[in-house]
């Protein structure tokens, strides 16, 4: 194997672990919301990744839990590679950069600037509205395929796998949600109940469309966010360049950001 062709593969495999990286407050891959602004495999073999957020003050909460899954997917590579993980236009940038720099956990990095938050109980609050989403979205398909409620709160994981997704995007959803399921009960087996509540409780036939309606308005708030987060990150970065040091909370209020040369951030070397 050709030299380009064994880097065009690691690169490959590279983009594959990190859109397994989910924005945790909208369930949706870091490189979908275009936030990993480049990710590069050097001829070392080493990995460059620089990853931006639609504000400058975006929820450090939020920062941490994606360079730490941004992290993870990097350590998972298959050959192991050296990395370098840098954050820019944050108003933590340098203190999270440096910290990680000089080898710090993330966690330890969160506490030293996030005070008594738990950052294991925002896990799981953005696992559970995770949960949510995604299975609103299997049990809205199953409803437009034509099966009663009462089937498809009787189905166990073994009749919802045998369901014949009707397209991609029905396929998508349902592995989403069963992978969400094993999250939340790793020991799920087969023949247990696919669909119960984040608490693990029975939904009754007639309680569906209530439940749905729940679903439902997590889910609203969860696309609006990613839309407002879309849009302020196509505004932010669409003519900017960032000159002599990170732009602060100032400059973009009175938008003192000078104009970029080059029209596009997103550069996937």
């Amino acid at each position: 194997m050709s030299t380009v062709s064994h880097t065009a593969d690691r690169r490959g495999e590279l983009w594959a672990r990190l859109a397994q990286v989910n924005d945790p407050e909208l369930d949706e891959p870091v490189t979908d919301m275009g936030f990993v602004e480049r990710a590069g495999v050097t001829q070392s073999g080493s990995v460059e990744v620089d990853f931006r957020l639609p504000t400058y003050w975006c929820s450090p909460n939020f920062a941490f839990l994606m360079l730490d899954g941004i992290r993870q997917a990097l350590d998972a590579l298959s050959w192991s590679p050296a990395y370098t993980i840098r954050l820019h236009d944050h108003m933590f940038a340098e203190e999270i950069n440096r910290g990680i720099e000089a080898g710090k956990s993330f966690s330890l990095i969160f506490d030293e600037l996030s005070g008594d938050q738990d950052l294991e109980a925002l896990r799981a609050t953005f696992r559970m509205k995770a949960f949510k989403r995604r299975q609103e979205a299997t049990l809205l398909n199953l409803r437009r395929q034509g099966l009663t409620d009462r089937r498809i709160l009787g189905m166990d994981l073994t009749s919802l796998d045998a369901v014949c997704a009707v397209d991609e995007e029905m396929e998508v959803q349902r592995a989403r949600y069963r992978e969400a399921v094993l999250e939340r009960w790793p020991g799920r087996r087969g023949s247990d109940p696919a669909f119960v509540t984040w608490e693990g409780e029975e939904i009754a036939p007639e309680a569906l469309g209530a439940y749905l309606a729940e679903l439902r308005t997590l889910r609203i708030n969860m696309e609006f966010n990613g839309a407002l987060c879309r849009g302020l990150k196509t505004t932010r970065y669409k003519e900017m360049d960032v000159v002599d040091g990170e732009p602060t909370l100032v400059d973009f209020i009175l938008d003192r950001v000078p104009p970029r040369e080059c029209a596009s951030r997103s550069a996937r070397n």
